[in-house]
């Protein structure tokens, strides 16, 4: 049955196993996933432990639908106290790794402990053995997931590896499976590194048995088909999430130059209809129709011939608006880069955008840089900064360290161009104008983040009654709704609305992007009711998955809460309140946020979550939630 999985207790020291059930309790609790991590990252992480220490547990899960009959059933979440943020390290990625650890019996495994040589993990349909890795090191994420199947002979084994940028402890390094999937953000990829943990391989024969076949095969053919045939599926079918990027651009919601524009002109040769010149096709994740990632090629004259998947949105933004380079090429082979090294794109290009602006400004000069000049559309030091971070060389090494620390080691108030939250940094957007959005990075638990809470769907100018349909769903809401993505009004009972959504997707291991992320007529709450249902059994109401949802939201806040994170650090840079948005459309041109209504939409979110002012969750919240234990 898909109830049926472990979870495997993995020391690195001992190089020692133990397997048990995952209790009724649990499950009733926290389903699966981000859930069921959030809780032992909770519960076996001592406060204020270092990430580096031993002692820092790493989870990795297959969410509770992964592997079965449900649309997008792919997704890998990996989760460990953050050397980026030393807060939540979490991060999820699509492929086809989850499926094979439920395969192979497992839905959670917990690592602790370090090795004191280079190992992998190999789990074989219920049994684990510690490899040597000593081999692999230096390998790219790539070329270690082959050298594994070499090794073990078996073509169909699936690998999550790390890069030289964790090995080298890179705080923004990522795990990665398959040329294209990564746990990006919050640096678990190092994490891996102290570990000394190069890579987890997986093989899995059994089965899932599923509950009512038929039912669930007819119910996820009806989703699959209006998934695909949706404006928004086709759209991805064809361009993947390059396709935001134009739409952001012409309107003005994108940072550029760091944070100086928001928009990024005579920028055509970066939109997505380019990868038409390098693509020679798609690819998608297990159990999915979408195949949202393009397959391109291209010969450069440095690094030769390059293959390689994607790129996506992020990688637009870090290679090309926010360091102002105009050339799709330098997208690809900046992509190519951080997935051959294992870097964050979105965070590797945020620093890279930063250090450039200080150079600009004269705080770091051609003596920190060795003489690489970090000017605006500079793909040759763009792409150099790239390999210096991986391989913490000159400038790379402070960059590496992520935005706070490495603020404190360059000094001279280059903390104030930074654009960031909690230590993390922000996605390649704009939200002076869109405060929705702001909320939603400055709240999310993981730092600056677009993939915690999105409202997009704010973006589209629905009808007040359509919004209403949306909202108020599976649980009543009868306040403010504003069809203007400029007010302020409601926006904070979206955010605590997707925050939710997104967290039980995560739970369930299934895509965003099969759900009313950024388009309003996906899936939610009922069809997660439904597909659990048909596929496992478990009768679970709309109301009770929306209550699980916020106990597992709640418990993450609660770990933030014991690392010292209150109001304060709910925060956004000074500049989307001091520096008007200089370009755009006249709907954005102009703007910034305001301080008092931020404010006051920072109360309604954490009323709307059972929070007190200083958004710590209240006695009633947690025994409402049956947290009262933790």
């Amino acid at each position: 049955m898909a109830l049926s999985r472990k979870i495997a207790f993995i020391n690195l020291s001992e190089r020692s196993y133990r397997v048990e059930p995952i209790s009724k309790k649990l499950r009733e609790n926290f389903l699966g996933g981000r859930g069921i991590d959030a809780y032992f990252l909770y519960t076996r992480t001592k406060p204020g432990i270092d990430p580096f220490s031993p002692e820092n547990p790493l989870m990795v899960s297959a969410g509770l639908l992964v592997g079965t009959l449900a649309s997008a059933s792919a997704r890998t979440h990996i989760m460990a106290k953050s050397p980026l943020t030393n807060l939540i390290g979490s991060a999820n990625m699509g492929g086809f790794f989850a499926p094979e650890l439920r395969f192979a019996g497992f839905d959670h495994l917990v690592v602790e402990g370090a090795a004191d040589e280079w190992l992998y993990i190999f789990i074989n349909d219920g049994k684990i053995e510690f490899r040597k890795a000593n081999q692999l090191k230096g390998l790219s994420p790539q070329e270690a997931q082959t050298a594994i199947r070499d090794e073990l002979k078996d073509q169909e084994i699936q690998v999550l590896s790390i890069g030289i940028a964790g090995e080298n402890l890179v705080r923004f390094a990522n795990v990665r499976t398959g040329l294209k999937n990564a746990g990006g953000r919050t640096g678990i990829g190092a994490v891996m590194g102290s570990k000394r943990l190069k890579a987890i391989a997986v093989r899995g024969t059994s089965d899932i048995k599923i509950a009512y076949p038929e039912e669930a095969l007819k119910y996820n053919l009806k989703l699959t088909k209006e998934i695909a045939d949706s404006k928004f599926g086709r759209i991805m079918q064809q361009w993947g999430t390059m396709f935001i990027y134009g739409v952001t651009n012409s309107t003005g919601l994108v940072r550029t130059r760091n944070f100086q524009s928001n928009q990024l002109p005579d920028s055509e040769d970066i939109e997505c209809e380019r990868i038409e010149d390098y693509s020679f096709g798609t690819e998608g994740c297990f159990g999915c129709v979408l195949h949202c990632r393009h397959k391109y090629t291209l010969n450069s004259p440095k690094y030769g011939f390059v293959y390689g998947q994607g790129p996506e949105y992020t990688s637009q933004g870090a290679f090309g608006a926010e360091v102002g380079c105009r050339s799709f090429e330098t997208i690809l082979l900046g992509n190519h880069l951080v997935n051959t090294y294992g870097l964050d794109t979105l965070e590797t290009g945020s620093m890279i955008a930063w250090a450039f602006e200080l150079y600009e400004k004269g705080i770091l000069t051609d003596k920190e840089t060795g003489g690489l000049r970090l000017e605006w559309g500079n793909t040759e030091a763009v792409l150099e900064m790239v390999e210096r971070i991986a391989k913490r060389e000159g400038l790379g090494d402070v960059l590496a360290e992520g935005p706070r620390r490495a603020a404190q080691r360059i000094g001279r108030d280059s903390e104030k161009y930074l654009i960031e939250v909690k230590g993390m940094s922000n996605l390649h957007s704009d939200e002076r104008p869109t405060p929705s959005l702001a909320l939603g990075i400055a709240t999310a638990t993981r730092g600056s983040d677009h993939l915690r809470s999105r409202p997009a769907i704010d973006l589209y100018y629905l009808p007040e009654p359509v919004l209403r349909e949306i909202y108020s769903n599976p649980v009543p809401y009868n306040g403010p709704l504003s069809s203007d993505y400029r007010s302020y009004e409601g926006k904070a009972w979206q955010v605590f609305w997707h925050e939710n959504l997104y967290i039980m997707t995560d739970i369930l291991g299934i895509c965003k992007f099969h759900v009313k992320f950024l388009s309003p007529n996906l899936m939610d709450f009922n069809h997660f009711s439904e597909l659990l249902y048909y596929n496992t059994g478990l009768k679970i109401s709309p109301q009770q998955l929306w209550e699980i949802a916020e106990r597992a939201y709640n418990l993450e806040r609660l770990f933030l809460v014991r690392e010292g994170i209150r109001r304060k650090d709910d925060r956004l840079s000074d500049r989307y309140f001091d520096e008007p948005t200089p370009e755009g459309l006249p709907v954005v041109k102009g703007v910034t946020l305001d301080r008092e209504k931020f404010n006051k939409m920072l109360d309604e979110y954490y009323e709307h979550h059972g929070w007190d002012k200083d958004g710590v969750p209240t006695p009633q919240t947690l025994a409402r939630l049956s947290l009262n234990d933790l």
